[in-house]
């Protein structure tokens, strides 16, 4: 009987030895910066014609959203997105908004709400994107920041607004 405790006593700590350690990997592998070569390779097209290359906006904080028009929290957060381009753009940032959707769609939508900030088509390859980027749930709305050096700097599944976006931009460089 001892021997059998001590086997069911030794089992149960090295099982939380084992998720104690795998916790540790799990929030440290979590602070890592993923490695963007991929997505500054990527091109994607623009609603009104033409294609963004993502090379293009390399080298200054960049803000990027991903967002649908079906989604209605990506909808209700694009004024504070449009406002945070209209108040950093000339201090060097950069705001894309990535849309996971339809061209058509994306194309209606801009006809009846205005922005003012790029606006690419990601589609289903966005999906790939955002799991990329630490979103491994795909949920949307998704945004993310990229310091001038090209490292991820900040990340945030759900709805943003304008004080965060700011408090971010000072936090970035």
């Amino acid at each position: 009987m001892m021997d059998r405790r001590r086997w069911l006593t030794g089992s149960i700590a090295g099982g939380a030895a084992l998720a104690g350690a795998g916790m540790a990997w799990w929030h440290a592998d979590a602070g890592a910066s993923p490695d963007l070569t991929e997505m500054w390779a990527m091109h994607f097209e623009r609603p009104g014609g033409g294609e963004l290359d993502m090379a293009t906006l390399r080298g200054k904080p960049l803000l990027i959203n991903f967002w649908a028009t079906w989604c209605a929290p990506c909808l209700r957060e694009l004024p504070a997105l449009d406002a945070f381009h209209r108040q950093f753009q000339a201090k060097g940032w950069q705001v894309l908004g990535l849309a996971v959707d339809a061209a058509i769609p994306v194309r209606e939508f801009l006809t009846k709400v205005k922005v003012n900030y790029l606006i690419a088509l990601a589609g289903l390859d966005g999906t790939d994107l955002i799991a990329q980027l630490g979103n491994l749930q795909g949920g949307l709305p998704f945004s993310v920041v990229i310091d001038s050096q090209g490292k991820l700097a900040q990340r945030r599944m759900g709805e943003t607004n304008l004080a965060e976006l700011t408090a971010w931009a000072k936090q970035t460089q």
